[in-house]
């Protein structure tokens, strides 16, 4: 079974293209539709035998001075993508470390992403500069490193935001390639580091709701068409790392 959370193994997918809708949910609601959907789904193995059966996101987002990702994405063009060094805890350690870009294409989502070796660096003194080197250094070769030593220097790309959250994960029983994610607890932090320490300051975003994900390959199935209606879901076009930047002061979607 491929995950995105399989970290320590080859089997993590570094590349797909996808459908994803999002919807966001109350708490009364998202426990409504977790328990209606038990009967379709099962935890990620991944996650089945951890504590809550969850695990953390961390992404440290890339921009350029004018924010022309955040725009992009607030304008809704139909391509556009933004790069990301992403992992899977809050404290260094061991836990991979990946360059990704991710975007869309028309209707499509699509992920790319090469590893990043930690090469005994202390990840948590890098920032900015420092930090764009020590990728540019340290990630395997590939379009992604390719993608991004371009845009670092054509774009003049910097790291802008930390979005942190915890993710718990659902696979179908019945349709291959269906996965479900409960995004919760999420936060955005003002650094220029993917290891701030605890003098950071992060700030809530969308406190007490949830963000749910839907990912799929072809077409969603039947059953949850019959949950989306149920509990009237709508869905809707939100960005983590653009509600970030907005809760954080940084950009704002001007009416």
């Amino acid at each position: 079974m491929q995950t995105e959370a399989t970290t320590h193994d080859e089997h993590s997918p570094l590349h797909f293209a996808r459908f994803e809708f999002k919807y966001i949910l109350n708490k009364k609601k998202r426990t409504e539709v977790e328990q209606a959907l038990q009967f379709f789904l099962q935890y990620d193995p991944f996650v089945a035998q951890q504590p809550e059966h969850k695990y953390v996101v961390r992404s440290l987002y890339f921009d350029d001075p004018e924010y022309t990702a955040f725009y992009d994405k607030i304008e809704g063009l139909h391509s556009r993508s933004k790069f990301r060094l992403r992992t899977y805890s809050s404290e260094q350690s061991d836990v991979p470390l990946y360059l990704e870009i991710k975007g869309r294409h028309n209707n499509l989502v699509f992920k790319h992403r090469t590893p990043v070796a930690r090469k005994g660096k202390d990840w948590a003194q890098l920032s900015d500069d420092n930090l764009a080197r020590a990728i540019l250094e340290c990630a395997e070769k590939s379009p992604v490193l390719d993608q991004f030593e371009y845009a670092l220097y054509r774009k003049n790309l910097k790291p802008v935001a930390l979005i942190d959250y915890k993710r718990r994960p659902y696979v179908s029983k019945y349709d291959a390639g269906f996965r479900l994610t409960f995004d919760e607890q999420l936060s955005a932090t003002h650094v220029h580091t993917l290891y701030p320490g605890s003098a950071s300051r992060p700030i809530k975003i969308l406190a007490g709701y949830t963000v749910l994900e839907v990912k799929f390959h072809h077409h969603m199935p039947s059953w949850f068409h019959r949950i989306i209606q149920t509990h009237e879901l709508g869905r809707v076009s939100v960005s983590k790392i653009c509600k970030g930047m907005e809760v954080l002061g940084l950009a704002e979607d001007e009416p």
